[in-house]
């Protein structure tokens, strides 16, 4: 019969498991290819809804079906421009509570304002918490986001339930089938860009040595800021000379701190440096910078829409043989974006599966959830969403 009908069906109010709810996956304005992946990855439809803007700029939003006792997700990346964004998920969130859903899950895959978690200088808001206080009076009953820039931001919640999901169980497949094979005997070595990301790397490093690759070490760069986004010195922890470093970190913004720390371990002896990141801002110089750094490969995630288009218009190192922009790499599960030297194709199976079996797990603590088991066993142990469940087990093994 398929899955849709099981997990679509419902025959009124009902206190069960998902499957025997309706549940319905709406979108707004931030990320729209990215619902559009989830929805095809799940084989979900999206709900009916009008996201779009009045004249002056205020949100105009009208839902086109009935969501009453419906378990609603809504995809919504508070992505720049990150106000709007914000004001837009927050406006959905309270109409969908307002007709009546019997929960509404937000999935953030970028959450903004992360960056300010704690306050730093007398008189300063601690906006990482704001926003959580305003998506918890909206009504959001969970939240699901990916990579969070720092592991507290799941505290700022009191009452609504966080999954913050890692990139790397893309990342690292990819890295082991497509880059790491260039490497050849060579170590290589995990860099954090500061202590904060540190257990993020070493998450990193234990799944590829998880994927039987050999001679893998840490290293930790050490930044002296003048102010946010520039950096004045930078000092290595760890030993990179020799080695083909990775720089594993949660976000590309302008990319100053990145390229900086490329070219510093280039100088240190470093044999080639690449960047597994998850949000590409790629704010302001970032793709000029990036394309007269010493980076070779830049790997990010979709969880923020970046535009086929982006032009590197330079002769770029990481780019030769006539490539001179973003490519889309990979042809199945895993894949990402990636910048570097050698076109991978165009095509590209997406990397929201990330957010796998969202509809599913997501409301459910235990792996053996009733319609997780179902669809588990309907795809198959070798289906890719399979897989991708058992590297999240890995994951969560690897933060215990």
């Amino acid at each position: 019969q398929g899955l849709t009908p099981t997990m679509s069906s419902t025959s009124g109010p009902s206190s069960g498991p998902l499957s025997t709810t309706a549940y319905k996956l709406f979108a707004g304005s931030a990320n729209p290819e990215l619902a559009e992946k989830v929805s095809e990855a799940l084989g979900i439809p999206l709900g009916k809804a009008t996201v779009g803007r009045f004249n002056d700029g205020e949100c105009n939003i009208q839902l086109g079906e009935n969501v009453r006792n419906t378990h609603v997700f809504l995809v919504q990346s508070t992505c720049p421009p990150v106000n709007d964004a914000m004001m837009e998920l927050f406006l959905m969130v309270r109409c969908f509570r307002r007709a009546s859903a019997r929960t509404v899950t937000a999935i953030v895959p970028y959450y903004g304002y992360a960056r300010q978690d704690r306050k730093t200088t007398a008189r300063v808001p601690i906006s990482a918490s704001d926003v959580a206080m305003l998506l918890e009076a909206a009504g959001v009953d969970r939240m699901l986001s990916v990579d969070l820039h720092c592991g507290q931001i799941q505290g700022f919640f009191h009452h609504a339930p966080v999954d913050n999901l890692h990139a790397f169980v893309e990342h690292v497949p990819f890295m082991v089938k497509e880059i790491i094979p260039s490497y050849g005997e060579n170590p290589i070595a995990i860099v954090s860009p500061d202590a904060g990301g540190v257990a993020r790397a070493k998450m990193f490093m234990e799944a590829l040595t998880s994927m039987n690759v050999p001679n893998i070490s840490l290293a930790i760069t050490i930044k002296h800021r003048v102010k946010a986004g520039e950096v004045e010195g930078m000092n290595i922890v760890g030993e990179i000379k020799g080695k083909h470093c990775i720089i594993v970190d949660d976000m590309i913004d302008t990319a100053g701190t990145l390229c900086k720390s490329a070219d510093s371990l280039r100088e240190m002896g470093a044999l080639s440096v690449s960047a597994c990141c998850t949000h590409a801002l790629f704010s302001g110089p970032a793709l000029d910078r990036i394309g007269k750094s010493s980076l070779k490969h830049v790997i990010v995630a979709d969880t923020i829409p970046i535009s086929k288009g982006d032009e590197l218009s330079f002769d770029s190192p990481c780019s030769h043989a006539g490539l001179d922009r973003l490519r889309r790499c990979g042809g199945g599960l895993p894949s990402c974006l990636c910048l570097e030297g050698e076109d991978q194709g165009d095509s590209m199976t997406s990397s929201s599966v990330l957010l796998h079996l969202l509809l599913l797990f997501a409301t459910s603590s235990s792996s053996e959830c009733p319609s997780g088991r179902l669809l588990r066993q309907t795809l198959g142990s070798s289906h890719p969403l399979n897989q991708l469940w058992n590297l999240r087990e890995l994951s969560l093994r690897c933060v215990e």
